[in-house]
């Protein structure tokens, strides 16, 4: 259903270390940095599986952070959510992200209100987006 996503961010750099940090733990890499160029004025990053396209994936939906002075995170009810290999990938991606200038939004753990075996964290990154990461199961 998605191609790609995108987060306005105002501090490329500093949103780059922050999900560098992230994602490693659930299996994503920065697959590509663009600067920018007349027909698209932003610099931007683009993560996903390693050896994906950074434009488009099968089955995968690539995310993009893209420098806009004037960037905000979506209001409420809105939040992004990753999908964790395991329960450990969950702790890791909790940890790095506090470690990182994360805060807090939901230590890892068991939200069994949402379905069996739901383990997930959630973070608010620096920008103020809402993120999560999640694992079904054992």
């Amino acid at each position: 259903m998605i191609d790609h996503f995108s987060l306005g961010v105002r501090d490329l750099d500093r949103a780059g270390a922050f999900y560098d940090a992230v994602l490693a733990p659930l299996g994503y890499v920065r697959l590509v940095a663009w600067g920018a160029v007349a027909d698209h004025p932003h610099r931007s990053l683009a993560y996903g599986p390693p050896g994906a396209d950074a434009e488009s994936t099968q089955g995968e939906a690539p995310l993009h952070l893209e420098e806009r002075p004037d960037a905000a995170p979506a209001g409420p009810g809105f939040h992004l959510c990753f999908k964790a290999p395991h329960r450990a990938a969950v702790h890791a991606f909790h940890a790095a992200g506090l470690a990182q200038g994360g805060t807090d939004k939901g230590a890892p753990g068991l939200r069994e209100h949402y379905g069996p075996g739901y383990y997930a964290a959630f973070l608010i990154d620096p920008e103020g987006w809402w993120i999560e990461a999640v694992t079904h199961g054992a």
